[in-house]
C-alpha cells in the first residue's frame, strides 16, 4: 500500500478524524448511535467505507422528526419502536446526535 493511499480500517482517532469531529465527539455518538464498527481487543477498528456508508443514509428528517413518532425497527424487520424524546431518555441533540447529559 502506498502512503498517499488512505487506510481502509481506521482507529477511533483517525475515523473520528475522517468524520471531521473530536475523539471526544465520536466517542459519545460511539456508545449512542449505531456506529458501524467493531471492538477487537480493547480497541475499536471502523471501515472507512462503513462510516463513510453511515453518513451518507443519514436523513435530516430523521434529527427533526418528531421523537415519540414510531418507528419500524432499525434492520427492518420486528415489532416498530416508540423512540422517547430526548428529555425521557436524559439525553439531548447536540449538532444532530443524541449526547447523554452528565
Amino acid at each position: 500500500m502506498s502512503e498517499t493511499s488512505p487506510k481502509d480500517v481506521l482507529t477511533i482517532e483517525e475515523a473520528a478524524e475522517l468524520l471531521g469531529v473530536s475523539v471526544k465527539t465520536f466517542n459519545k455518538v460511539l456508545h449512542s448511535e449505531s456506529l458501524p464498527g467493531r471492538k477487537i481487543g480493547r480497541e475499536w477498528k471502523f471501515s472507512r467505507q462503513a462510516l463513510i456508508d453511515w453518513i451518507g443514509a443519514g436523513r435530516s428528517d430523521d434529527f427533526y422528526r418528531d421523537p415519540r413518532e414510531v418507528r419500524p425497527a432499525p434492520n427492518g424487520r420486528g415489532e416498530p419502536r416508540t423512540q422517547a424524546s430526548a428529555d425521557e431518555r436524559g439525553a439531548r441533540r447536540v449538532t444532530g446526535w443524541r449526547v447523554k447529559n452528565d
